[in-house]
């Protein structure tokens, strides 16, 4: 099935939940939800024939043996999504403000970048998880050269909009005269 009216976004953006759901019956219900904008589809598959109970049981215990296998193909998989997000936001944020940083430290992200997709390229969740926390230390030095090239640019903007007020604002004193005391006296 397709999951439609999902909105263009950049890379890693949306965010989709996807259930599997196989009861008894061997019937599979898959649903995917989209976060973002709370669409959701579902489809419902069942075979014309269905399975023996002999069958269910055995892939019941098919499951639980690869239980383990799954979670580790799993962590493997997240492991390298989160690597390629860290990574495809590194290049962009450095095509961006790389001019920013010293030669050494946009050397320095570049390198973390080469050794994360080297990292991608096997299953290692340790090395792919090290290599991550090299590039994110990385990319500091941009994030703070970032930061520190809005706050000036916020600061040039604060000094452009004080010398554009204007300089005939005149400070008085005033004394308030109540005339009801007067016609009273």
């Amino acid at each position: 099935f397709d999951l439609v009216g999902i909105p263009p976004a950049p890379r890693g953006v949306p965010q989709i939940e996807v259930a599997f759901d196989i009861d008894a019956n061997g019937i599979v219900n898959v649903s995917a939800k989209d976060k973002g904008t709370g669409k959701e589809h579902q489809i419902r598959i069942q075979a014309s024939g269905g399975l023996s109970d002999a069958d269910i049981e055995k892939m019941v215990k098919d499951a639980e043996a690869n239980a383990d296998a799954d979670k580790k193909r799993r962590e493997v998989v997240e492991a390298k999504n989160q690597a390629e997000a860290l990574a495809h936001s590194a290049e962009k944020s450095l095509k961006d403000y790389g001019d920013k940083v010293s030669e050494d430290d946009r050397k320095a992200i570049e390198d973390a970048i080469t050794d994360l997709k080297s990292a991608l390229e096997g299953d290692d969740v340790e090395a792919i998880n090290a290599k991550s926390q090299a590039l994110a230390e990385a990319s500091m030095k941009l994030g703070q050269a970032m930061y520190e090239a809005s706050q000036s640019e916020a600061a040039e903007a604060d000094a452009k909009a004080d010398a554009a007020k204007d300089d005939d604002v005149v400070d008085a004193d005033f004394e308030e005269i109540d005339d009801n005391d007067k016609k009273s006296a």
